[in-house]
């Protein structure tokens, strides 16, 4: 695939993954990303910010183990320095919704066939908010 393949919104989060990566290797990046993520997502635009902060909130609270960092320039959740979990807002990739996914280090296996992501839109409901706590936990299990 030639670089013209890549969209500019592509090319742009694949240089983040750069620095990040740089940035690990020269021993900068912090053990804890938590000012990192916190400081991407106030950059966000409104409705993707807010979908950001409480799903930073309910990860941390449902698996205070996992480490905070960034991951493509977006906030990510990682267990022995792999990603587990990760927030896409939908404006990264001019997407109609924002999307919480799930690495292959995730424990989600059920049967042959399961879900890796989620599309979020709107405010978040306690349900959903609970629904989130429950994969976060099994994913890190």
């Amino acid at each position: 695939m030639s670089d013209t393949e890549f969209t500019a919104e592509e090319r742009a989060a694949m240089k983040e993954r750069g620095r990040e990566v740089k940035a690990a290797r020269r021993g900068s990046a912090k053990a804890d990303g938590t000012s990192e993520v916190l400081a991407k997502i106030a950059e966000m635009e409104a409705d993707d910010r807010a979908l950001a902060e409480r799903i930073h909130a309910v990860v941390t609270a449902a698996a205070p183990e996992l480490t905070p960092k960034l991951w493509y320039g977006m906030p990510a959740y990682a267990k022995g320095g792999k990603v587990l979990c990760f927030f896409q807002c939908s404006a990264k990739f001019k997407a109609r919704y924002s999307t919480l996914g799930f690495s292959d280090q995730a424990h989600l296996d059920e049967g042959a066939m399961w879900p890796s992501s989620y599309a979020l839109t709107g405010e978040l409901t306690a349900g959903d908010e609970a629904r989130i706590s429950e994969l976060v936990k099994r994913a890190v299990s």
